[in-house]
């Protein structure tokens, strides 16, 4: 094929999708749509920092004001303009028209007004290196907003954290230095027909879970526990996705831990009357037995030969009250298996 018919080709694909963004948007009642939520800190003394979002909404236009957000800060987890635009093009997509391709088209779409030095528009030289935890509240709020819009289409929030976990030290066998580094899924939010799935990556985050076997044959270090965190799912109609629990302990050596999450101190919300999700943790427990909960970040805690390192991810929040909750609903798709009478009737708490 010529040039000019490949081009023609590829700005032809690119329209097509602009439009059925557009006749999607025509789908959403028009409106005004207002949310806000926070981030936990940002690892350097600036807590609870806010992400407003008001979203207008008139025919095939749609429009992002995120005035109201709070201003860049000294840690790490601010976010350029073009992360900001690329996290609301996918909640679009997301909501609107999952199978259309990524391209210009979703772009051209989405209004955006961020202001610069913001904490979503970030200026240089502004730390961004944890930025996707940002995106993740992004979303977040985008959901949140349009909730009341399109409630068939929303989830309850989900863990909303890409939760680090890094271990360091030298190999007491070989005398190397390694560096173990993980990010762990969590909840994702209750749906409108189905619970939430537990223990996954959400949204933008897309690493795999490292199996307990290869982390053990790969590095000087014990998983002691590898499960769900009971309870983490917020109740709800169908309830939010559960966290996950990781122990680990060296072996044969002390090690250097430092970590990083979000949703460890705000709970992830849930929609229509669904219960909020637990929070995330990072715990050090000593060899006499002491546990001691670390800060959101963590960084350069010594774990000694023995001790062990808990992390806890979040859950999620559940869709719908829990009180119109049905036996039905804990068997429809569910991820998680088996559940004790005990779990269903906390679950069927109003």
């Amino acid at each position: 094929y010529s040039v000019s018919i490949l081009r023609s080709a590829f700005n032809e694909i690119i329209d097509r999708t602009e439009q059925r963004m557009r006749e999607g948007i025509k789908q959403i009642p028009d409106g005004t749509y207002l949310f806000e939520d926070v981030m936990d800190d940002d690892g350097l003394g600036t807590v609870d920092i806010p992400i407003m979002v008001r979203i207008d909404v008139t025919g095939e236009r749609i429009r992002f004001d995120f005035n109201g957000t709070a201003g860049q800060v000294p840690g790490n987890i601010n976010v350029t303009l073009n992360a900001t635009q690329a996290s609301v093009a996918y909640c679009l997509k997301a909501l609107l028209d999952p199978k259309i391709p990524n391209n210009q088209g979703v772009l051209e779409v989405c209004e955006i007004e961020c202001p610069e030095g913001t904490l979503l528009n970030c200026a240089a030289p502004a730390p961004v290196a944890a930025r996707a935890n940002t995106s993740q509240r992004i979303i977040d709020v985008v959901i949140g907003a349009l909730a009341e819009a399109m409630p068939d289409a929303v989830v309850g929030a989900a863990n909303g954290a890409n939760t680090t976990a890094v271990f360091s030290g030298t190999d007491p066998i070989s005398k190397t230095e390694y560096l173990y580094l993980e990010t762990l899924g969590g909840g994702f939010g209750g749906r409108n027909d189905r619970d939430g799935k537990d223990g996954v990556q959400v949204h933008i985050t897309n690493t795999s879970n490292l199996p307990v076997e290869v982390i053990e044959m790969e590095y000087p270090l014990r998983v002691v526990r590898y499960e769900l965190v009971e309870d983490s799912g917020g109740a709800g109609k169908y309830r939010g996705g559960l966290g996950l629990r990781r122990v680990i302990a060296p072996i044969g050596h002390d090690c250097t831990f430092n970590g990083a999450g979000e949703r460890f101190g705000n709970e992830p919300w849930g929609v229509f009357g669904g219960r909020p999700g637990g929070t995330g943790r990072f715990i050090h427990t000593t060899n006499d037995g002491r546990e001691a909960q670390l800060e959101f970040e963590p960084s350069g805690i010594v774990l000694k030969e023995g001790e062990m390192l808990t992390v806890e991810t979040p859950g999620a929040g559940g869709y719908g009250k829990p009180s119109s909750r049905s036996p039905a609903a804990i068997t429809k798709d569910h991820d998680s298996g088996k559940f004790s009478n005990a779990y269903i009737k906390r679950n069927y708490r109003n």
